[in-house]
């Protein structure tokens, strides 16, 4: 099942991606869907048997700007 990490801010969302990816996590950046509610912006999309390390990585650092994470159901995101 598909997950994003949702951020308000780009730079902290590609930060975030470099974490993932460097923790073994395949992940890319995304275009945030309106469900998410925080206006445009980049999430970060992975598969949610990563979550615990996505989870485990999200925690390494202050990120001021994340949302929270979603999960795909059916054609729509909500969070989780």
């Amino acid at each position: 099942m598909t997950m994003l990490a949702v951020f308000r801010s780009r730079a902290q969302a590609l930060e975030y991606i470099s974490v993932l990816k460097a923790g073994g996590v395949p992940a890319q950046a995304v275009s945030t869907p309106k469900e998410a509610g925080v206006g445009c912006g980049i999430s970060a999309k992975f598969e949610d048997v990563f979550f615990a390390r996505a989870k485990s990585c999200l925690a390494k650092k202050s990120y001021s700007s994340f949302s929270g994470f979603m999960v795909r159901r059916g054609n729509v995101f909500s969070y989780r």
